[in-house]
């Protein structure tokens, strides 16, 4: 008698049709900008290009220009530790609202949870009027209150003239705008930790600290890994708020992250080539930020 081998059970196309169809969208959404972007950068583009005039090829002249140019380093170490500083503190914020929601009662639970559905739903400009208002140094809120405490003068203090400060309100402003994602991702995490685990653990002595950092973090941490890259490419290419608050104070370089300095070099002095430029490289440490997270991914993969 002769063994009959099974046949392999036939694969279905419709997946891969419908994947081919999301990545064709991808492809004409996104390809198409990032491709003009890049050929784009590698041309002498300005105004009269806009007019109709003959692009000239410069080639890597542009990223040349912009390895010697002092601001645009000074830009981008600024952004880099404003993104750094941003997600770490969104991210850690976020958390302790999250275990918060775990520890409270349900009712107060709702509460905090409709605030902070609220606060992230809010319109950007929306958020950034009522902030810029309790900045003001007229009639800010901010400034009111501080100037109750004894000791302190704070009277007409301008937060958006100096860097340093205006900095300080920028990162309130978007940590205040991030943190409701966070503490949602990072909730729904936590309601996966197994109770049985959290008990076995409380019966052999861990504290809470202790059960935190070696049972919960170890089961959220593909969340954690997510939502912190996620802050990291979006503190990242912040520009709504920093436009808002340099046109309620802040001007000039020292006062520029990737977003606006792009939008300067482009819309501003007609350096369409020069911003393109800027682009491409926020692109490629966007891609860099993204490849170790996808190495990790691909670690934990099963083989």
């Amino acid at each position: 008698m002769t063994a009959t081998v099974p046949r392999r059970p036939r694969r279905s196309l419709v997946p891969y049709a419908l994947i081919a169809a999301a990545v064709l969208i991808l492809l004409l959404g996104m390809g198409y900008p990032t491709v003009w972007q890049l050929v784009t950068s590698m041309q002498e583009f300005g105004l009269a290009q806009q007019f109709g005039q003959a692009p000239e090829w410069v080639w890597f002249d542009n990223y040349v220009a912009l390895a010697t140019d002092g601001q645009f380093w000074l830009v981008l170490g600024k952004s880099l530790a404003f993104c750094i500083v941003a997600a770490v503190l969104t991210v850690a914020v976020g958390t302790a609202l999250a275990v918060l929601m775990t520890a409270i009662g349900r009712v107060v639970r709702l509460i905090l949870q409709i605030a902070l559905l609220l606060a992230w739903a809010m319109p950007v400009v929306a958020v950034m009027t009522v902030w810029v208002w309790l900045f003001d140094r007229r009639r800010g809120v901010v400034n009111y209150l501080l100037d109750l405490i004894p000791g302190v003068e704070m009277h007409q203090f301008e937060w958006l003239g100096n860097p340093l400060t205006f900095f300080l309100v920028a990162l309130v402003i978007i940590v205040w705008m991030s943190v409701p994602f966070v503490a949602f991702s990072l909730y729904a995490g936590l309601t996966q930790v197994s109770e049985e685990v959290m008990e076995a653990a409380q019966l052999d002595g861990a504290s809470r600290w202790q059960r935190f950092r070696l049972i919960i973090v170890p089961l959220i941490r593909p969340v954690l890994s997510i939502v912190l890259l996620l802050q990291l490419i979006w503190d990242l290419r912040v520009f709504t708020q920093f436009t808002l608050l340099q046109d309620a104070g802040g001007k000039g370089i020292d006062y520029d992250v990737l977003g606006t300095y792009i939008y300067k070099l482009g819309a501003g002095a007609g350096d369409f080539g020069a911003a393109a430029a800027v682009s491409i490289l926020m692109l490629l440490i966007t891609i860099a930020l993204s490849w170790f997270y996808i190495r990790s991914l691909m670690r934990e993969e099963p083989a």
